[in-house]
């Protein structure tokens, strides 16, 4: 694509070239995929199955493909709202955008929350050397996307916003809750995602805007608690409303995803939950009011009509503004409200219960058919770390120099064609391996540690610990 003109920050979202649009900027696979199925898990409860060492995989079981295929569509949705037109001639929203728009990243949090539900075994972890590991791990993975993410802060944010380094955020937030029960993580997402937006629309009022470049290296050193404000509230992908996400990939993480019956279950239930937040939507914002109180409040703010309809049609960035509480009731993408955070949250479990499904197709012709859909999908999905980071690259090099169609039309085929050589060739992505590495070294210079002869079972100073069976 040809760089356009980019408009004033008044101009109507709809307005800016497909370039200019700095939503869905896609995150990466947590550097390890999927993970595996331990299918021989039976069905007991989440929590009280015998947990993996945390980054172990399971030997004989091979990685769960509806999972990786799931992380390959929403690569591909990233790389459309990215790459092609955001609006048609009317001004309305392209079936590409109205598809992918807001939920393409939003499908990739939660598939991350998946990933770290495979990486800590499927189960809580306990506390203990194995719960430490477990963190020291996570914690690497933070670090190392957070340092790709703000390398590649370089980048123009006009363009394409960089959201690694608020995955990054969203990992080291996943550290405690590999601690929790199923249940509690369950009880505690749903609550974050109504309590958290809320929170945020009463504090961002008195805090200061993102900036809007991408976070970089430059920007850490310069003001590193201003970055830490921006990836945790007000930037583009805020973390702290975003962590609903992962608390919803852990849980269905936990779930026996080879079941049939779960699968369905996570199609009907994410599609239900999705129609739901969207209706309640458009009841708020049409029959109640809400739409109207919200022009109202926005002129009064030195907001235009035109911006605030395309707010509401398009999304915002990130964040809504806080002239009204009225903007908590849309469910427009990048907006992080409750509804938003519930819409995006339902659109990602459906496409992974539907993708899983598709693993249990049995009539030959059918079955080939599938495979190979689904394996080129997979394939990529197992590394989109690499890809999106190829991706980032491209559109702000003299390379992309192609019309919205062509341009993306070859960045996919690129994209699946490197992923299935790549894979069939070296296995692991390139950027996947160096993350995994240096997970794997960090936790292994945990386990390796010295114990204090005290600590080990037997030793008369060892006192009696009564076991606690919930960690189990």
């Amino acid at each position: 694509m040809t760089p356009q003109p980019h408009s004033s920050p008044q101009t109507p979202y709809r307005h800016r070239p497909p370039t200019g649009r700095r939503d869905d900027a896609g995150p990466p696979a947590d550097g390890t995929g999927s993970g595996s199925d331990p299918t021989t898990a039976g069905t007991v409860s989440p929590d009280t199955v015998p947990a993996r060492a945390p980054d172990a995989a399971a030997p004989g079981h091979s990685r769960v493909v509806g999972v990786d295929a799931a992380r390959g569509v929403a690569l591909l949705g990233m790389m459309a709202v990215h790459t092609l037109v955001a609006d048609d001639a009317d001004g309305h929203p392209t079936l590409s955008y109205a598809l992918a728009g807001g939920r393409s990243a939003a499908a990739f949090a939660v598939l991350a929350g998946v990933g770290i539900a495979f990486m800590t075994g499927r189960a809580r972890v306990p506390v203990g050397r194995d719960g430490t590991a477990a963190a020291a791990s996570l914690a690497v993975r933070a670090l190392a996307i957070g340092a790709i993410g703000l390398a590649l802060g370089v980048t123009d944010a006009e363009i394409a916003g960089v959201i690694l380094p608020y995955y990054a955020v969203l990992f080291g937030l996943a550290i405690p809750l590999v601690f929790l029960p199923t249940g509690a993580l369950a009880a505690a997402g749903a609550a974050i995602a109504v309590a958290v937006p809320v929170l945020s629309h009463l504090l961002r009022s008195g805090l200061p805007e993102a900036h809007g470049d991408n976070p970089s290296i430059g920007y850490l050193l310069e003001d590193p608690l201003g970055l830490l404000l921006e990836l945790s509230l007000t930037g583009f992908y805020p973390a702290l409303p975003w962590v609903a996400y992962v608390f919803a990939g852990l849980v269905i993480g936990r779930l026996r995803l080879s079941s049939a019956r779960v699968a369905a279950g996570l199609l009907t239930g994410g599609a239900l939950l999705a129609v739901t937040a969207a209706a309640a939507s458009w009841v708020a914002l049409g029959p109640l009011g809400g739409g109207d109180q919200i022009k109202a409040s926005a002129q009064a703010g030195g907001m235009s009509p035109a911006e605030v309809t395309d707010t509401l049609v398009f999304g915002a960035e990130g964040v809504t503004p806080t002239s009204t509480w009225w903007w908590l009731t849309t469910d427009a993408p990048h907006t992080s409200t409750p509804l938003d955070v519930l819409h995006t949250t339902g659109t990602a479990v459906a496409l992974l219960g539907a993708l899983l499904l598709f693993a249990h197709v049995t009539a030959p012709v059918p079955r080939a058919v599938v495979a190979a859909v689904l394996s080129p999908l997979a394939a990529a999905g197992a590394m989109t770390l690499t890809l999106y980071t190829g991706h980032i690259l491209f559109l702000n090099s003299p390379l992309d120099d192609f019309d919205a169609t062509t341009g993306y039309l070859l960045q996919v085929s690129a994209a699946l064609a490197f992923a299935a050589a790549w894979s069939a060739t070296m296995g692991r992505g390139p950027l996947e391996r160096v993350v995994t590495t240096l997970a794997h070294r960090a936790r292994r210079a945990v386990t390796a540690a010295p114990t204090d002869p005290a600590d080990r079972p037997g030793h008369p100073q060892t006192p009696h610990r009564v076991p606690d069976r919930t960690s189990r």
